[in-house]
């Protein structure tokens, strides 16, 4: 009893620590909270001149983060709302809602009266109810210099059958918040965690609340046992059974003044509901201890269910907070969580079947040829990566990484085979996973994964993204391209010494179109003058070296050892990483 009252006080005492941060910040919060609701207020009345629904066809969306991507549960349509873009100066919000067509492998805009106002970094879940519903929660505003910001708790649900944005307002809902997690579960929003943020100060968040589909109420669980430490970006998963699982996330705590540390969890958790009713106090929080293969700690990862009862997760960064000089480690891997096994794995590519049976065949015929005698097979190699450089239109050369899989992969895979394959161009040698990245869109329609956008950085760069992919998540032979990156995409300016001016920072948070035609003209107008060449076959660029180089520091560090004097590792990885290139140069 003494041990139960003692973990009693102390969540109470938590609770109560919890509150009173809450009311500082948001005290604090509020000044620059009201001056963006006017901003906000001045794009609603441009957003309510909109009196009639238009679909029309359209380029591919702009690059972007943070936005929602959710597969409409009976068309073989993906769901795109709002996100956001940033330049180097200046920081653009959208609300525009985009439909892609699967069959078409085309976009289309949807313009509709009375839309939620622009926000990044918010949730959306799709049901089946009346020809499909896509529900949206919270998320942010940020002014365009990204100084401040407000974040929403507003609820919006758009009726797809009748292309109608409605707000939903209901008392009793969680408080503001950005980078929470919300899935539909037996007719329910569940929603946990997420942060508030203000110029001084932040909170972030471990609390639950339901939505219930049915009598349109908010609810707030108070489960029982010890649950996650407070955290956002986390992976949040239903089960068949109506329970929730919980994974990683990120969060933050102030050590001394302006000094904050980060913090990447990667425990995991189930919130389960027990009874038939799963009223508000029949939840409980249980820890779990999975097996397999973790993913690696990392942040911005997404998350998607998958087929046979699995989830999956993708992508990510992992920032060196100790090491300033070194940049964050980007992924694109798959990982997938069996739910009934409670077990991890990483996804492996398989390769066209065509190509196996192809490789067998080479295989017996040389078998035969040599008369019997056993062939003296190369040792397994790894996936094999290549970097593609793309000149921006600011001439900014940027690296793409490719991955073609290797031996590794396939046991019976031979050295020859590799040759034959880079000859006659096939399936495997040209396949091309999605360049590492963070804080991308997936969503999952017939068993097909699709990741669309995210971020990566380049030194100081911040690289916003606009490609599509997709793969088989039932065959996982390799990726396909729907769309590439366009490099004419990318605008990235210094930051600017003086502050910007007023009517521009309406402009930028509007989402940026009056300055994207603008750069097209200037563009045109400087062709040939600006243009900066690509790479030359041969030339060993000074900027892919250093790009490299910090992906070879780790690998150059784990070779000589922990001892190793940085010069000498720095030296070792500039090397590799010129040797990589020339190599990389003659494949090509």
């Amino acid at each position: 009893m003494g041990k139960k009252g003692k973990r009693d006080k102390k969540g109470k005492g938590a609770e109560k620590t919890l509150a009173k941060m809450e009311k500082k910040v948001s005290r604090r919060a509020k000044k620059e909270e009201e001056d963006l609701e006017a901003l906000i207020a001045e794009f609603q009345n441009l957003d309510a001149k909109k009196t009639q629904v238009i679909e029309s066809s359209c380029p591919p969306p702009s690059p972007r983060l943070n936005c929602s991507l959710c597969a409409h549960p009976e068309r073989d349509e993906l769901i795109l709302f709002g996100g956001e873009y940033f330049n180097g100066q200046k920081t653009y919000l959208y609300n525009d809602l985009y439909i892609y067509h699967i069959r078409k492998n085309s976009w289309a805009k949807l313009d509709i009266p009375n839309p939620p106002p622009r926000r990044c970094a918010h949730q959306a879940a799709v049901v089946p109810t009346a020809g499909g519903q896509l529900w949206i929660f919270g998320g942010e505003f940020a002014s365009p210099n990204g100084e401040q910001f407000y974040h929403y708790k507003d609820l919006w649900v758009l009726h797809l059958a009748t292309k109608t944005w409605e707000q939903i307002k209901a008392p009793g809902g969680p408080s503001g918040r950005s980078g929470h997690r919300m899935v539909v579960c037996k007719r329910q929003l569940i929603i946990f965690g997420g942060f508030h943020e203000s110029a001084r100060d932040f909170i972030y968040y471990n609390d639950v609340y339901a939505f219930n589909l049915d009598s349109f109420t908010w609810s707030k669980l108070a489960p029982a046992g010890m649950g996650p430490a407070p955290r956002s970006g986390c992976q949040m998963t239903p089960t068949p059974e109506g329970n929730i699982i919980i994974y990683g996330g990120y969060s933050k705590q102030r050590i001394k003044k302006d000094v904050d540390k980060g913090t990447l969890h990667t425990d995991m958790f189930l919130l389960k509901a027990e009874g038939a009713g799963k009223e508000e106090d029949r939840w409980s929080w249980s820890r779990l201890s999975p097996s397999g293969v973790k993913p690696s700690p990392r942040s911005g990862f997404a998350v998607a269910t998958a087929p046979n009862n699995r989830c999956l997760l993708f992508g990510g960064v992992h920032d060196e907070e100790e090491e300033e000089s070194i940049e964050g480690d980007f992924f694109n891997d798959i990982y997938f969580y069996d739910i009934g096994k409670n077990r991890w794995f990483p996804a492996q590519l398989k390769g066209p079947k065509a190509e196996r049976r192809k490789r067998r065949r080479g295989r017996q015929a040389e078998a035969e040829a040599a008369g019997g005698e056993e062939l003296q097979l190369p040792p397994p190699q790894g996936p094999l990566e290549i970097v593609k450089e793309v000149v921006a239109e600011d001439g900014t050369v940027m690296t793409i990484k490719q991955l073609i899989p290797g031996a590794a992969e396939d046991k019976d895979r031979s050295g020859s085979e590799e040759e034959d394959e880079e000859e006659e161009g096939g399936a495997l040698g040209q396949a091309v996973e999605p360049c590492p990245r963070s804080s991308a869109m997936v969503a999952v329609k017939h068993g097909v994964l699709y990741v669309y956008g995210g971020m990566f950085e380049v030194g100081d760069r911040q690289v916003t993204l606009s490609d599509l992919h997709s793969i088989d998540l039932h065959r996982m032979e390799q990726w396909k391209v729907l769309l590439e990156m366009d490099p004419k995409t990318q605008e990235w300016l210094e930051e600017s010494e003086s502050d910007e001016e007023e009517d521009d920072d309406v402009e930028g948070a509007e989402g940026g179109e009056e300055e994207e035609e603008s750069s097209e003209e200037e563009s045109e107008d400087e062709e040939g003058e600006q243009q900066h060449p690509a790479v030359q076959p041969g030339e060993a660029q000074p900027h892919y070296v250093a790009r490299t180089e910090q992906y070879w520091l780790r690998l150059a560090r784990g070779h000589m050892g922990p001892e190793a004097k940085d010069k000498k590792v720095l030296k070792v990885a500039h090397a590799m990483a010129k040797t990589f290139h020339e190599d990389a140069i003659q494949m090509s």
